[in-house]
């Protein structure tokens, strides 16, 4: 069975982050660790309090995982400040992962800040060189590059940059914007567009983490870039489509609906390949 490693913050409600992140590589067939950088007190209206976790402990946990099990991928997610982020950063080095996806998570859905804004520097300088896809919506996307995006090109010329920024795939989100969900992927050479209809909802607590794990789980199954991104995007739209209602504020997506509706058939092969 492939293996992937998630390097992100805890959501005590379930819905993002860590929690999220093993939900879906589950849902893919993949066996899910995970490395907890930040403890969040957080459910589906508002993030209560953050606890980051010492860098030391983080290095610690990660190297628990590579001198035992190693990893198919690796999916980052919450960094809030500049010392975790060398803490990660500074393991990359050591062990020099495949399949690096990285999400810069900056805010949750309710607006709240997951990163210290002071860090965005450190994202760009430390954290971005490692990223094999970097995956920002479009809030994060205009705060990593300095750039306003109001349309298509604009997401373009945005992940230009960020590519610029030493990354190898950068995927800019587009659901934050209005119409249909456009996503931009820049390989380096040209731009992939990947389109799904609008859903409208607002249980969509933890898709940047859903999507991010899911392209994470389909390169550890072997999957090129371009059809990791394409079916991450189905499985993301698929489960926001069914997603639930749980909670007064934003409610999650529903990982495991395929799994509910067609059974463990499916998976079980998948996961044999």
């Amino acid at each position: 069975m492939k293996t992937v490693l998630s390097i992100a913050g805890s959501d005590c409600s379930g819905g993002a982050g860590i929690q999220a992140d093993l939900k879906t590589f589950s849902a893919h067939g993949v066996f899910g660790m995970s490395a907890i950088v930040s403890v969040v007190a957080e459910n589906t209206s508002r993030v209560i309090d953050i606890q980051d976790v010492t860098p030391d402990m983080i290095e610690k946990q990660i190297d628990a995982v590579f001198e035992d099990i190693g990893t198919d991928a690796v999916k980052i997610g919450m960094l809030s400040t500049p010392q975790c982020m060398k803490a990660v950063a500074k393991k990359l080095i050591e062990y020099s992962p495949r399949n690096v996806v990285i999400d810069p998570v900056m805010y949750a859905k309710n607006g709240a800040p997951l990163m210290d804004p002071n860090a965005v520097e450190t994202l760009i300088d430390v954290v971005i060189p490692h990223a094999d896809i970097l995956t920002p919506n479009i809030p994060e996307a205009e705060k990593i590059a300095n750039q306003k995006v109001t349309n298509t090109a604009d997401m373009e010329t945005v992940a230009r940059k960020i590519h610029h920024m030493g990354c190898k795939n950068v995927l800019v989100k587009g659901g934050h914007a209005m119409g249909d969900a456009l996503d931009v992927l820049f390989d380096g050479e040209s731009c992939y567009h990947f389109k799904t209809r609008r859903i409208e909802t607002k249980n969509t607590h933890g898709t940047g983490c859903t999507f991010s794990s899911a392209i994470a789980s389909n390169l550890a199954l072997g999957m090129p870039v371009n059809q990791a991104v394409e079916l991450a995007k189905e499985y993301v739209t698929t489960a926001i489509a069914n997603s639930l209602a749980i909670g007064k504020g934003n409610g999650p997506t529903h990982h495991f609906y395929d799994l509910y509706k067609n059974g463990l058939k499916a998976t079980k092969n998948e996961s044999l390949k």
